[in-house]
C-alpha cells in the first residue's frame, strides 16, 4: 500500500491507496454478505475517520446545518441504560455529541464527528471534494488482506486495535480502554495497510442504496465504542449495519475515501 498526499480540503492529508483487482469478501455463514469475490477499480481511502476539527471547517466555510440541529432528534447514550436503549435529546448534534448537558467537543476536536446524519456526511464529501466508500471497498480496506472476521486474527486481541464497549452490558460506565465514548483518532493499532480506527470508535456510514419504496437504507460499518461483544458486535469486516438517512447518533461517522 502507497501513502498519497491528499489534494482535498480533507485532514489529515494521508490516504491509503488501494490497487484495482479481485478481492474475497464477506462469510460462508453470512446471509445480508455471503462469502463471494468482488473486482475494484482503484481507489484512496482516508487513514482516519473525519474528526470534529474537519467538520467545523466545512461548517465555518459553508454555515451547513447538520439534521440533528433542524429535527432536533438525535439518540445519545449515558450509562445506565439497558443494551440496545438510546435516548433522544434535542440539545445533541455534532458540537455536542451526547447532549448539552455531557459536554462538548470543545477538548476533543481530533476525536471523530459524530450525531450526524448520512445526509451531512454527504454534503460534508461534496465540500470537501471526497466521497463515502462502498461496501465492498470498506471491506476490502478493513480487511488489508486479511481473509477472517478481523484482519488482526483472533477476536481475543481487539484490545490492541479498537475503541469499544469491554462491559458485561452498559448499566455501568466503562473506561478500562481510556475512554467511555469517543476516542481521538489513530489512537489504537493500525491495519496492514495503515487504517486507523477500521473497527469501533465510530460506525462509518458507506454510500447508500436506493431501495424499491423510493426510500434510502444507509449500510454503517466497523461497529462503535458502544458495541461489546455482548451487545451488537460488528466491530469486524463481515457484519454490516443499516440505519435511516436522517437519523443521527452519537456513535455514527465517516471515513472518505476518493
Amino acid at each position: 500500500m502507497i501513502l498519497i498526499l491528499a489534494t482535498s480540503l480533507v485532514a489529515p492529508s494521508a490516504f491509503v491507496e488501494v490497487k484495482a483487482g479481485s478481492y474475497l469478501v464477506g462469510k460462508d455463514t453470512a446471509i445480508a454478505n455471503p462469502r463471494r469475490t468482488v473486482i475494484l477499480q482503484g481507489f484512496q481511502i482516508a487513514k482516519f475517520e473525519t474528526t470534529n476539527a474537519e467538520f467545523a471547517k466545512f461548517v465555518d466555510a459553508t454555515g451547513y446545518i447538520t439534521d440533528a440541529e433542524r429535527n432536533k432528534n438525535a439518540m445519545v447514550f449515558e450509562p445506565g441504560l439497558r443494551d440496545f436503549r438510546w435516548l433522544q435529546d434535542p440539545t445533541a448534534n455534532w458540537r455536542f455529541p451526547n447532549g448539552k448537558t455531557r459536554g462538548g467537543i470543545k477538548d476533543r476536536m481530533d476525536h471523530p464527528v459524530t450525531t450526524i446524519s448520512y445526509r451531512d456526511a454527504v454534503a460534508y464529501c461534496k465540500w470537501a471534494s471526497v466521497r463515502l466508500p462502498n461496501l465492498d471497498e470498506w471491506e476490502v480496506a478493513s480487511r488489508a488482506g486479511a481473509k477472517g472476521d478481523w484482519f488482526f486474527g483472533e477476536q481475543k486481541k481487539v484490545r490492541e486495535y479498537a475503541n469499544i464497549w469491554h462491559g458485561p452490558n452498559h448499566l455501568k460506565a466503562d473506561h478500562s480502554d481510556g475512554y467511555m465514548t469517543t476516542s481521538p483518532v489513530g489512537k489504537f493499532k493500525p491495519n496492514e495497510w495503515g487504517l486507523y480506527d477500521i473497527y469501533g470508535n465510530v460506525f462509518e456510514m458507506c454510500s447508500g442504496n436506493l431501495k424499491g419504496d423510493g426510500k434510502f437504507t444507509i449500510h454503517s460499518r466497523g461497529g462503535s465504542w458502544w458495541c461489546s461483544k455482548n451487545s451488537c458486535s460488528f466491530f469486524n469486516s463481515v457484519d454490516i449495519g443499516k440505519v435511516d438517512s436522517r437519523a443521527s447518533f452519537s456513535n455514527q461517522g465517516f471515513r472518505v475515501a476518493r
